[in-house]
């Protein structure tokens, strides 16, 4: 028996009934060779974690534009930070940690430069719309190896494109990753504003904190307890009504506060308006475009999706320096 098949067994008898097994999973657009050691979930884990949109992850903004300082989160840390949650609470629950891994690794695949002040750019000036969750389902079916995609499991792309809190997922290990994205942007964000001079802890209502605690750390431990013990052995994934409403209740505060914070978010409007303008720009000049997305133009997919799917690709350095190149005029040397 192979080592996969071996593992495969070991889901079978130590996870939850409500576990999604490697052995059940739907498979994959393009059938492929199982591998003799990995799991399937594994496997896309992996795929994920050795792609370039997944390294570019460390140069995005998470929601401070080039703060100034080491210890602000990217999106990469974030990424991380979603996927540690998700392994304790899948744990916790006997669920498929490797499924939780591989969605958390690829939830944000698709996000902007500049955090949501790029996505809202392009989703103001693009004809088709643009969403993270969308562009992160995009990237490993399409846009990954040179247009060839990661051909991942059905359920790992069906946790990508459901992470949103208006969707769910098909599979318990998506609807984890849903509820520990929402724990971690709120926990570190908050962090990050603390560490930034925007807040102090003692500004959160009371309100809140006779729920959840009156530090960070308690607040993550409250959220994580409180959905290993409302979803423990059911078949579903949930908060208690008065843990969830404190969530609810700080991720609103968190909007005021931070989210639209006038001093956090003063660069925002730069930010948006330099990725509508390199749009601009390659739309009148697709012949600059990778040869990959040339490829796919000529496959009939729409140049405005193209240009988002090049600009949706930059890091903040990338976007900055690309700009500069085209716009800013350069010094004159005499040869």
């Amino acid at each position: 028996m192979k080592i996969r098949e071996n593992l495969e067994n070991r889901e079978r008898l130590n996870l939850s009934p409500y576990a999604t097994l490697s052995m059940n999973s739907r498979g994959r657009e393009i059938d492929e060779e199982p591998c003799d050691i990995r799991p399937c979930f594994q496997r896309d884990r992996d795929r994920i974690l050795y792609s370039k949109s997944f390294r570019r992850l460390k140069d995005k903004t998470q929601v401070f534009l080039t703060p100034d300082g080491d210890h602000y989160r990217t999106r990469m840390t974030h990424t991380l930070e979603v996927a540690q949650n998700a392994r304790t609470i899948a744990r916790a629950l006997k669920l498929n940690e490797d499924l939780c891994e591989a969605i958390a690794f690829g939830h944000d695949l698709g996000h902007t430069p500049f955090g949501h002040a790029g996505e809202r750019a392009l989703n103001d000036i693009c004809p088709y719309g643009f969403k993270h969750n969308e562009q992160s389902l995009r990237t490993v079916e399409l846009l990954e190896k040179d247009g060839a995609g990661l051909n991942l499991t059905f359920e790992v792309r069906d946790g990508i494109i459901n992470h949103e809190m208006n969707t769910t997922a098909i599979t318990l290990e998506g609807r984890v990753v849903r509820l520990s994205d929402k724990i971690a942007y709120i926990h570190h964000d908050m962090d990050d504003a603390i560490r930034g001079g925007i807040l102090k802890v003692s500004d959160v209502p009371e309100s809140i904190t006779k729920v959840i605690g009156h530090t960070n750390g308690e607040w993550l431990d409250t959220f994580i307890h409180d959905i290993v013990e409302n979803s423990f052995d059911k078949n579903d994934i949930a908060m208690s009504d008065e843990v969830g409403n404190a969530l609810m209740e700080l991720r609103a505060f968190m909007f005021k506060s931070v989210y639209t914070n006038p001093v956090a978010k003063s660069q925002e409007g730069k930010a948006e308006n330099l990725v509508k303008i390199l749009y601009q720009y390659y739309m009148d000049h697709l012949d600059v475009l990778p040869d990959y997305l040339k490829r796919l133009l000529e496959d009939g997919q729409p140049r405005e999706r193209i240009v988002c799917d090049y600009i949706s690709s930059m890091t903040d350095r990338f976007a900055i320096a690309r700009f500069h190149e085209i716009y800013v005029p350069q010094s004159w040397q005499v040869l």
